[in-house]
């Protein structure tokens, strides 16, 4: 019982990062319901989002389902690794999504990805003082 206990209360949450493609024929607002339906199973599984971005609408690199474009969407969370089955069969059952891809991050990239962040900060912050 005590191993168990010590188990659960030890667990790590491991980094990943996951990509999803839209179809395009998403309104703005059905694009933001469905993005807002993966924040909440991220959360509802007990991940912390780290960090998001729109990539906005862009162009296949070969047709998907007779499409040649869709909109992506990054997001970066901290889960246990247990949860990411769940995660991707969301991904699988919803027909929104045309691909998704999760990806575990090493520390390098999550250092990596934290000094891209910082950087783009600050280069948002001197554009806006001038």
């Amino acid at each position: 019982m005590r191993s168990i206990f010590i188990t659960k209360f030890f667990t790590m949450l491991n980094q990943y990062e996951t990509v999803f493609i839209t179809t395009p024929v998403l309104s703005e607002s059905q694009m933001k319901e469905t993005v807002d339906k993966f924040k909440k199973i991220l959360t509802d599984n007990k991940a912390e989002i780290v960090h998001e971005e729109n990539w906005g609408l862009r162009k296949l690199a070969y047709p998907i389902q007779k499409k040649s474009t869709g909109f992506y969407y990054m997001i970066e969370f901290r889960a246990d690794g247990s949860q990411i089955q769940k995660i991707e069969t969301e991904f699988k059952r919803d027909e929104r999504i045309i691909r998704f891809l999760v990806v575990g991050l090493e520390k390098y990239a999550v250092e990596y990805a934290e000094r891209k962040r910082a950087r783009k900060k600050a280069e948002a912050e001197k554009i806006k003082e001038e």
